[in-house]
């Protein structure tokens, strides 16, 4: 019997291709652009606001650098930057979450009100209070936006904490001499990676329009540095041109989408009814209609 590999169902949808299809490119343009791009994307040496078109495929801003350059730069800083921040939100929410959801009681009452005081503040305030009182730099956003990000990392895990920590398997290993490490590390964690990798994965996008939006402000990437935000952020100096904003902008756009589409697709792909649910209904739906016979 010949094995034939079939993609799941959810990644066989449109937006599940179009989205892992324009993240994928994204992110290798994110770490080779370096190499490829036609110019310095800091370099001052072409004509000044010249249009897209020509040498310069998306035109040049107003002190004569290659928009497209720039823009290919951008992905470069961009992209790595929401994936650190991302997986650094969700390693110190999961061990929060984990900590309060396992040991319960004081534990749990604790880090919980210090989770809830972090959410009750506006997201995108509070990272501009942090980021402008350690300074404007992409290190101080990137810092700043963990800050606000991990609460709901922290949530998420201790609800599916709670539900798992009295399972048999569990409480099995807790009588055999699991230390609460081991319990946690082997008996749970495994168990709660799924939905965890699908959260982050939907988080990307808000953690690049973050951060996008604190360079926008002027407390993220400084100048020369290509950044999609900060991009913006120059257009409005120039903006009978407008290809300084639309461009930085429709980067943005396609990533914040292809992120949510592959997330909303692996969460189909990681929830284990999901193909069952859809197999039956497709069924109901190939079954022959009968009339009535009065």
């Amino acid at each position: 019997m010949r094995f034939r590999f079939r993609w799941p169902r959810a990644w066989r949808t449109p937006l599940g291709v179009i989205g892992t299809v324009i993240a994928a490119a994204w992110v290798v343009v994110a770490f080779t652009a370096q190499w490829w791009v036609p110019f310095d994307p800091i370099a001052q040496g072409l004509p000044r606001l010249q249009p897209p078109g020509g040498e310069t495929l998306l035109g040049t801003d107003g002190t004569g650098r290659d928009v497209f350059s720039r823009l290919m730069a951008g992905a470069t800083v961009t992209i790595p930057l929401a994936l650190m921040l991302v997986a650094a939100a969700m390693v110190v929410g999961t061990v929060v979450g984990a900590v309060a959801g396992y040991f319960g009681r004081w534990v749990d009452e604790t880090l919980m009100r210090i989770t809830d005081l972090v959410m009750a503040f506006p997201t995108v305030i509070l990272a501009m209070v942090v980021a402008a009182s350690l300074g404007p730099s992409l290190f101080n956003a990137v810092i700043a936006a963990i800050v606000v990000s991990w609460p709901q990392y922290a949530r998420v895990t201790r609800s599916l904490v709670l539900g798992l920590r009295s399972q048999n398997y569990v409480v099995a290993g807790r009588l055999l001499g699991h230390s609460p490490l081991r319990s946690l590390a082997i008996d749970i964690l495994p168990n709660i990676a799924g939905p965890m990798l699908v959260l982050a994965t939907l988080d990307l996008g808000a953690a690049i329009l973050l951060l996008s939006g604190l360079s926008f402000l002027g407390l993220g990437a400084q100048p020369p540095t290509a950044e999609w935000g900060s991009m913006i952020s120059a257009a409005i100096q120039n903006f009978d041109a407008w290809w300084l904003g639309v461009f930085p902008g429709l980067a943005i756009l396609t990533v914040v989408m292809a992120f949510n589409f592959l997330g909303d697709a692996l969460r189909d792909i990681l929830d284990p009814t999901a193909e069952i649910v859809h197999d039956k209904q497709s069924e109901r739906g190939a079954e022959p209609k009968t009339e009535a016979v009065a």
